[in-house]
């Protein structure tokens, strides 16, 4: 067998692992790991700004190709800007590999420059972390980290590789070398055959569709199944776009904040709760008391340790998520015929039309629902929408329509601002036919805003959309309503006419398109101008200054700001 650098090998792994892209910055403690990717005809390196903005970039991709992300930095403080990126990758289960450069072997625990020991600090946010200590484990290494990446709940891997042992040699042949399998959990027959039992026996079931049933691919199962038995389904925020926003079926989303009005109805009318691919966040529950009060829980997860974790299911399932649903459709095929689908469940499109939130304001300033109105009847469904932390996002998810399973990628569990424009960005790359927009904030777009750089150097498309009040949105509402009216340290504008930071003549700094909009009748017509631009546009959309969002601590507490049409009582 011929021996060659372990980092041409490391690469020719990353090559068959179906990696096109990586996402870092070069620098001398992983130069020698650049040196063999200089070499590939199959990956591309895109530089980064920031090394928090590769990750989140490689975790776009990853995203949007349903593929393994891959970044790369050098030693020290690169290593520790992944970190936020790691643990979004943690939160939210995206496999992601960082690689990191380091000193020498013989300066570890000797305080050399940039040595720091990495796989110590990102072992929290890590499935797992690497040290490698020899050249000749490199290529085992690497196609472990992929496995363990994508087995189980997906996650980060971090791999840390000192300089002295990119420059060793390995013995490897690419011919007789491929990815390792991946284990996919099937459910056990009889738990199966309970869970169908317990549905056909509720009054009000509801189908709970979380971000694993899209990270399996069993959408078209959990549809199929929902459409034989004739269940209301509802999503977290991580599933949005799981069902399409015009399902039949479909009721809506359910949560304290990113939610639907009528996905929270049907949530607390239902008796039994399927939970599929879901882990139960407090962003989604809110009170447990008033979330399990009165239903039975079914909840099936691929990960062991996530059954119960939160609240005690009454019957819980491990598997991948796509088996299971296949599993059901099966056995509820095998107990009874095709389900009628019941008044109450004939009453869900009308019910989802008369709780929708108030889109078709004219005013000025503009707003926040307006901007939506404009986002849904603009954009068509193969549009891929990246969104971040922030009442931006909150305003997103509740009004927001989806169609397809992973044209909605948002950071859930993390919440980092900065997030989704790396974000789109990569998913802009692994998906280039389709139209990649970023729903974002005035406040987060400056966390990761030196990437703007990223998609002039790289030609990448993406329209970026800044809801802009001017203010921290979310943290002044929290001071207000939490803290007696407190308005401290969260107001963006400046100068005495209360002006704005100018996003389009950023834009155009880095030569791209920016245009503000101030007028309602004015959206639709910059969205088209930032398409046809080319590039990479930021449309800044100024909004009102102080307006509130909808949420409450309790999924019974949730209003809305304006009058809702009355309904009955009970739906049935």
């Amino acid at each position: 067998m011929a021996r060659i650098p372990c980092m041409e090998a490391a690469v020719q792994i990353l090559e068959s692992e179906g990696v096109d892209y990586v996402f870092g910055i070069p620098g001398s403690n992983v130069n020698a790991f650049y040196a063999a990717l200089a070499k590939s005809t199959k990956i591309k390196h895109i530089i980064a700004r920031h090394e928090e903005g590769a990750a989140h970039a490689a975790e776009g991709w990853g995203r949007a190709s349903g593929k393994v992300g891959v970044c790369v930095g050098t030693s020290g403080p690169a290593g520790t800007n992944f970190i936020t990126g790691l643990y979004n990758a943690q939160a939210d289960s995206i496999p992601l590999i960082a690689i990191t450069g380091q000193h020498i072997r013989a300066m570890q625990g000797k305080e050399g420059f940039q040595a720091m020991d990495i796989t110590e600090v990102a072992r929290p946010v890590c499935k797992k972390t690497f040290y490698v200590r020899e050249s000749a484990n490199v290529p085992w290494i690497f196609r472990e980290a992929f496995r363990i990446a994508r087995e189980g709940r997906p996650g980060p891997v971090l791999i840390d590789l000192p300089i002295d042992v990119q420059r060793g040699e390995v013995e490897y042949d690419a011919s007789i070398d491929a990815p390792l399998p991946i284990h996919r959990p099937e459910p056990d027959p009889r738990k199966i055959r309970r869970a169908v039992e317990m549905l056909l026996a509720a009054s009000h079931p509801v189908i709970l569709m979380g971000g694993g049933v899209i990270l399996s691919g069993g959408c078209e199962e959990l549809a199929a199944l929902a459409e034989y038995l004739q269940i209301p389904v509802v999503n977290t925020s991580m599933a949005k776009g799981g069902i399409p926003a015009d399902h039949p079926l479909y009721a809506g989303e359910v949560g304290i904040q990113c939610n639907t009005l009528a996905g929270n109805r049907v949530f607390l009318e239902s008796d039994l709760v399927l939970g599929v691919g879901c882990r139960f966040a407090d962003r989604h529950t809110g009170s447990l008391d008033v979330y399990t009060r009165g239903r039975k829980f079914i909840h099936i997860d691929i990960e062991p340790t996530q059954i119960s974790r939160i609240f005690p299911a009454d019957l819980g399932i491990v598997a991948d998520a796509r088996l299971a649903l296949q599993a059901l459709l099966d056995e509820a095929k095998a107990q009874t015929p095709p389900r009628a689908p019941s008044d109450y469940v004939r009453r869900i499109p009308q019910l989802r039309r008369e709780l929708a939130r108030r889109l078709d304001y004219d005013t000025i300033p503009i707003k926040p629902g307006r901007v939506f109105k404009e986002i849904n009847e603009f954009f068509d469904r193969d549009t891929i929408f990246v969104t971040c932390i922030g009442n931006n996002q909150i305003w997103s998810g509740q009004m927001q329509e989806i169609y397809k399973p992973g044209h909605y990628l948002l950071a859930g569990g993390a919440g980092p601002l900065g997030w989704d424009l790396p974000a789109a960005l990569g998913a802009k790359l692994a998906r280039p036919n389709n139209t990649v927009v970023n729903v974002t904030g005035d406040f987060g777009i400056q966390f990761c805003i030196e990437e703007l750089a990223m998609a002039a150097q790289y030609n990448i498309p993406v329209l970026v959309i800044i809801i802009n009040n001017g203010n921290m949105s979310l943290i002044r509402q929290n001071q207000k309503y939490s803290y007696n009216g407190l308005r401290y340290g969260i107001d963006l504008t400046y100068g005495e006419d209360d002006s704005f930071i100018d996003f389009a003549r950023l834009a155009q700094a880095y030569g791209l398109y920016g245009e503000r909009v101030t007028r309602p009748d004015d959206i639709k017509g910059a969205f088209r101008r930032g398409l046809d631009s080319g590039k990479t546009a930021l449309i800044d959309i100024i909004i009102e200054r102080d307006a509130d969002v909808s949420m409450g601590t309790s999924l019974d507490a949730i209003r809305e700001f304006e009058p809702l049409p009355q309904l009955e009582p009970v739906l049935r």
